[in-house]
């Protein structure tokens, strides 16, 4: 095909006609777009949002966000006669009456935990590859607040349809309003409209669910993608990728068939587990009563660790003035409602300047990293996920007693030394492990691959042969480059620091840039690390072994 089909032509003609939008469809319609799976995972984000959009719009159609109390006179025959919400109401008319509505229902609560699980998997890809370093930091930012977000919507979208388990966490929600000091009280009336549960939350929650948090989302995601567009996406090293360029497919047509077929992927993925996978039967938990609460209950997965927390945190209060009629400071709830969550996003926040503060480095990255050649930021992260699975873990310590017969009190016990434990242990892990996959790498330049082929030497050795790899492995593996380092720290005790490196903290800086940054095991080394010599490469001229 010599020239574009008229189904392009035909829209581009009328739109340059009209707006002169030529040159603009042209330059960016054949916008290079790398080609790498990881690359992918924010998009299942922007899809799952998306259908979470459509579904949603579906759903306001018959819910009824109001407290108003009714009897039930549906067609589920074990609630006839009960009395409920008329929002708990509504949520079972469109599971069990309306065309559809238990599938689009459950749609909606699948993409609602794909949305934050991708956008979570999509941080970590983007922290682990250093993709947040200049000029990325501001969508960085931005995806933590996306992230974060998330969190908010789903509390809210959860607690709409007033069901027992919703309501414990709505009432866990209120408990730790209540802990916050001086202003406790007042956040929990203006949230409830009066007493707990008042008769406002699931009316203002539905304002929140379908008009606040949505609209900034999207206009978060709009900023997002632009200056994704704006700055270039980042690629992975390899053959013939430098700091300048892009190297993969135009996104029209590879790009947009892609990912035009991606939606279809992730649609049909959601599809297929909101009609064989049960989630939130809520007629089998029944209305919200605050004198009830059903065993086992367990949050959606993202809210996980904030539940486990809670269950891990010893029961301290501070009694102010020493009497509790002056007031009480409850930490066994504060501190794990709060530290666990502010820590995790604070660090994400300050983690890019962090490193720019330790390294010196304000260069601008267009080339991601591969996470084994910055072993310090691996190990922070593995920590960090250590961290929050120890406490998602530990947010079910009765469902794990109760099927495994161990005693409450020995999970508790035990999470609470895993939790300072396993993100340590974690961290010294996955630092060995880096140096050992830069290890295999350096031996992978130096040395060649195994090629199957032994070779006996003139002094009767047998040594397996090894081959040149193959182009595109040995540039993906020579795109590693040294940590930036500051530069009076690259010269320890050889000369007077500067004059800002001579504080507490700036030696406290220095000494950080030179255990973080730096190359720790550089490719041509030549020998393995005990200094062993390794077989030759195989001649290019030699295909079989001597006889």
């Amino acid at each position: 095909m010599t020239t574009p089909p008229k189904f392009i032509t035909g829209p581009s003609k009328f739109l340059d006609e009209r707006l002169g939008a030529a040159n603009f469809l042209k330059r960016n319609l054949r916008k290079i777009f790398p080609d790498h799976w990881s690359f992918l995972l924010g998009e299942i984000a922007l899809y799952s949002f998306i259908i979470l959009l459509l579904t949603g719009t579906f759903l306001t159609f018959w819910f009824k966000p109001s407290m108003e109390h009714v009897i039930y006179d549906g067609s589920y025959a074990p609630l006839k006669g009960v009395g409920m919400s008329e929002a708990y109401a509504s949520t079972l008319e469109i599971s069990f009456e309306v065309r559809g509505g238990l599938l689009l229902r459950q749609i909606h609560h699948w993409a609602a935990l794909l949305f934050a699980a991708s956008l979570m998997i999509h941080m970590l890809r983007v922290f682990f590859t250093g993709a947040y370093r200049k000029p990325r930091e501001l969508n960085w930012l931005i995806g933590i607040a996306l992230f974060t977000l998330a969190l908010f919507e789903g509390l809210t979208g959860y607690s709409l349809p007033d069901d027992l388990l919703s309501g414990a966490g709505l009432r866990i929600t209120q408990g730790v309003l209540l802990s916050i000091p001086l202003v406790g009280t007042y956040l929990s009336f203006f949230l409830f409209g009066g007493e707990y549960p008042g008769d406002e939350v699931i009316p203002r929650f539905y304002a929140l669910h379908i008009l606040l948090i949505p609209g900034i989302l999207l206009a978060l995601i709009t900023a997002h993608l632009m200056l994704m567009w704006v700055q270039k996406h980042t690629q992975m090293p390899g053959r013939g990728r430098t700091e300048m360029n892009v190297v993969g497919a135009p996104l029209l047509p590879s790009f947009m068939a892609k990912s035009g077929a991606y939606l279809l992927f992730t649609t049909a993925a959601l599809a297929g587990l909101a009609t064989f996978a049960q989630i939130n039967p809520i007629w089998l938990f029944g209305p919200y009563t605050p004198a009830d609460i059903s065993a086992g209950s367990q949050p959606d997965w993202y809210m996980g660790f904030l539940e486990g927390s809670l269950r891990l945190m010893h029961s301290w209060e501070i009694n102010l003035f020493g009497t509790a009629h002056a007031g009480t400071l409850p930490l066994s709830v504060l501190i794990p409602a709060l530290a666990p969550l502010g820590l995790v996003i604070t660090g994400l926040v300050l983690y890019p300047f962090l490193e720019r503060w330790i390294t010196g480095d304000r260069r601008e990255h267009h080339i991601a990293d591969r996470p084994r050649n910055n072993p310090h930021r691996t190990s922070i992260g593995i920590s960090a996920i250590t961290f929050y699975g120890v406490l998602w873990l530990l947010g079910a310590n009765d469902v794990i007693a109760a099927n495994f017969h161990i005693s409450l009190n020995w999970t508790t016990y035990a999470g609470r030394v895993l939790v300072f434990a396993g993100p340590a242990l974690a961290y010294l892990i996955t630092y060995r492990i880096c140096l050992g996959l830069q290890r295999a790498d350096a031996n992978t330049i130096s040395h060649g691959v195994e090629s199957g082929v032994i070779k006996r030497l003139p002094h009767g050795e047998f040594v397996e042969v090894h081959a040149p790899p193959a182009e595109d492995i040995k540039a993906h593996v020579r795109g590693k480059s040294p940590i930036p380092m500051l530069a009076a720290a690259r010269h320890d005790g050889e000369r007077i620091p500067p004059k800002d490196a001579r504080g507490p903290l700036g030696r406290l800086r220095l000494k950080m840039s030179r255990t973080y940054a730096g190359e720790k095991i550089p490719l041509e080394t030549g020998h393995d690390e005990h200094g062993e010599r390794q077989p030759a490469m195989l001649d290019e001229h030699e295909k079989t072994p001597p006889d």
